[in-house]
């Protein structure tokens, strides 16, 4: 994303000169800094420019609903859960701060914030893999910045030539730890061993590589599902962890336990997100004409609930459109095959327009997992824009 490149480029992380341990925390996992990234947007979409508090979040009924749903908490209202809820989104908010996606300024003990980088938020929010990619390269420039990331390159390096040992990540350990409470006011090991296990997961499943489990060596590759928050309320466990990184990608997105509250929030954010992107039909036919309101599942949640959530399955029409020509005689539980082709057809259009212009709202495998669920394919992930509509075509005229 050229505006998170550009972002990142133009900060100095060096902690040496900050002296500033938050550039992350215990509970910034990708998961998390996602939905306080949410929240935050909800928050503030009607200004975007006006300053906010972690009570502002707290208070908001956005916050309360999704997060007591999807992490299994206790009511965010309850006075017992407090301190834990402020962990909750104040970690993610100075995390965000310190990488200049918001502004702070603390007046008196309280910390108020500021949205300084719309569009990096507004990324950063849409799905935990765009908060994973933007985690790893902040936490990538950080321990450049700050000179630390020779030495966890050296750890890749250890792995990658087959001797790395557990003796070599107690080391790694206590080099950060040395260098946190050298330049830093925490001054205590044990906050800081549970703090470097969320920045050293990150950077191990990025790069293929034994992470952080329980304070010892991990005895497998770190993987991108690991790193949740509160995985096993809402994941899949059964993920196979052999396939390819180009696979990962896109299963990262598949292994979400549908009928669950997390489903039904992806849900409505992804429906949610298609009504901002477009304020027109994406097909231009002659029911184009008049509000595009509705968002339409090209393949139906009712038969396909795994694919409800994924952008690339999610179109804009117009009221006709939707109720007289994608669902026929205005019957929701029934499709029009022909126009389920118009549909994808066009999409296929919005997805590449998208791509070009390095939106990475979409991905073109997530777009071609789609077809390949929905229409029980085979469909290879490199086919061009334009070798996906020759497919279309084939297999709709074959139906």
């Amino acid at each position: 994303m050229i505006e998170l490149e550009k972002l990142l480029k133009s900060k100095n992380y060096d902690i040496r000169v900050s002296n500033d341990a938050r550039f992350m925390d215990q509970k910034c996992t990708p998961d998390v800094v996602c939905i306080i990234a949410d929240c935050v947007l909800n928050l503030r979409e009607s200004d975007p420019a006006k300053e906010f508090k972690v009570q502002d979040i707290w208070d908001s009924q956005y916050f309360v609903k999704n997060v007591k749903a999807i992490f299994n908490k206790p009511s965010a209202t309850n006075p017992t859960t407090r301190s834990e809820y402020d962990k909750f989104i104040q970690q993610p908010l100075r995390l965000l701060a310190y990488a200049g996606v918001l502004n702070i300024e603390k007046r008196g003990t309280t910390n108020y914030y500021k949205i300084a980088s719309l569009t990096v938020l507004e990324y950063i929010s849409l799905k935990d893999r765009n908060t994973y990619n933007f985690l790893y390269k902040y936490f990538t420039k950080v321990l450049s910045d700050s000179g630390l990331l020779r030495f966890f390159e050296a750890y890749k390096k250890k792995y990658e030539n087959g001797n790395l040992t557990q003796t070599n990540f107690e080391d790694l350990q206590k080099r950060f730890i040395k260098f946190i409470i050298g330049n830093t006011a925490i001054n205590g090991e044990v906050e800081i061993k549970r703090i470097s296990p969320k920045l050293l997961n990150v950077y191990a499943s990025e790069n293929n590589l034994p992470g952080s489990v329980k304070g010892r060596m991990s005895d497998h590759e770190f993987y991108y599902t690991d790193l949740m928050y509160n995985r096993k309320n809402w994941r899949d466990a059964s993920k196979d962890k052999t396939i390819s990184r180009q696979e990962e990608s896109v299963e990262s997105e598949q292994d979400i336990v549908i009928d669950t509250p997390f489903s039904a929030y992806l849900v409505q954010k992804a429906m949610n997100q298609i009504r901002k992107m477009y304020s027109e039909s994406e097909v231009k036919d002659q029911w184009a004409n008049g509000d595009a309101t509705q968002v339409h599942h090209i393949f139906p949640k009712s038969k396909f609930p795994q694919l409800a959530h994924y952008f690339e399955n999610l179109i804009k029409l117009t009221a006709t459109q939707h109720y007289t020509k994608a669902h026929p005689n205005n019957k929701t539980d029934a499709i029009n095959l022909d126009y389920q082709l118009v549909c994808l057809l066009a999409k296929s259009d919005s997805v590449e327009k998208s791509l070009k212009k390095n939106e990475l709202y979409y991905k073109k495998e997530s777009f071609v997992y789609c077809i390949n669920i929905g229409l029980s394919q085979t469909l290879n992930f490199d086919l061009s824009f334009r070798q996906i509509k020759t497919e279309l075509a084939t297999i709709y005229n074959n139906l």
